[in-house]
């Protein structure tokens, strides 16, 4: 194809509550047709796993919690037992049980109010991935009342794959899904160069740190750049931490990079919570994930085979 009738094709547009960014390499008539396939695929996932739907699949699991298992598409079934695989991975730092626990801190709030310890435990009482019973094939039983999962840690970074894989099968071979920073590339941009990903300052999110050339890999960040709050001198993540029922401190953001959207997604979560030390250890055991670390004193710490003096990472 002669590279004079392409050009990156983009459209920007609001899906699963955030700001979703296409960019394909391609003929305009084509690259355009191609994105309004993607931005499809992603209202049929955020169809799929919104819990804000009482006619969802995601919701009727919520409601029968305690009381009854829930039939559900092999899609629906296969994405909750890779998320307990993932809890099981980290030990249990990612869980799509802790909405419980986020309930009880209003972020965006104008008047936060610290739950007291009460209602931490009460909660805690309805967290836990081992609580999801997955025994009968496309079933799903929440083992306690008040249970409730949620995907909003690993939702974006698994419409970014699905998308990808679509593309990809339609013969897409330069192209970025940007999920509001969980992000999957794949080829060049029109000019033969790699797509490059900023990792943002945690103070100023508008002002960038680094740019990272990436190519074929997916990235994704969990930060507390909106959403924080301060407490007796101390900065506390939106991030709850679900063996604990508390918010998160020490770190403002995390990036992963690695094969995966969904994974990436989870994963910055989950090292969010396990701390900086513990975070690293775990990123290095892990093949072909890589990852950024920054605490609150913004101090930065990179994974083992992250070469962020040269501002690029190995793939």
């Amino acid at each position: 194809m002669n590279s004079q009738t392409r050009c990156e094709c983009k459209k920007q547009v609001r899906l699963m509550g955030s700001s979703f960014e296409f960019i394909i390499v391609e003929e305009p008539e084509a690259g355009y047709a191609l994105i309004e396939t993607a931005i499809e695929e992603v209202k049929r996932i955020e169809t799929l796993l919104t819990e804000f739907s009482s006619t969802s699949q995601i919701s009727q699991i919520n409601q029968a919690a305690g009381m009854d298992s829930v039939s559900v598409d092999e899609e629906v079934y296969a994405i909750i037992k890779r998320c307990n695989e993932i809890s099981n991975l980290t030990q249990g730092a990612f869980d799509i049980t802790a909405v419980a626990l986020r309930k009880l801190y209003n972020f965006k709030g104008q008047h936060f109010v610290w739950p007291d310890e009460d209602q931490i435990k009460n909660a805690l009482n309805s967290v836990g991935h081992h609580l999801i019973d997955l025994s009968k094939s496309n079933a799903v039983f929440l083992k306690k009342s008040g249970m409730h999962i949620a995907f909003g840690a690993i939702g974006k970074g698994y419409a970014a794959d699905c998308v990808k894989k679509i593309l990809k099968e339609r013969g897409v071979e330069n192209a970025v899904i940007n999920a509001s920073g969980d992000l999957t590339a794949w080829g060049n941009r029109l000019d033969g160069s790699r797509w490059k990903i900023g990792i943002a300052d945690p103070d100023k999110p508008s002002n960038i740190l680094a740019w990272l050339p990436i190519q074929n890999s997916s990235v994704a960040t969990s930060g507390d750049y909106e959403q924080f709050v301060e407490r007796n001198g101390i900065r506390y993540s939106h991030t709850i931490d679900p063996k604990t029922g508390h918010p998160v401190k020490g770190i403002k953001s995390v990036t992963i990079f690695g094969p995966s959207a969904e994974l990436c997604d989870a994963l910055a979560t989950a090292v969010t919570i396990m701390g900086v030390t513990v975070g690293l250890y775990f990123l290095d055991q892990l093949p072909n994930i890589q990852g950024i670390i920054i605490n609150d004193r913004n101090k930065i710490f990179t994974s083992r085979y992250l070469n962020w003096n040269n501002g690029e990472h190995h793939e």
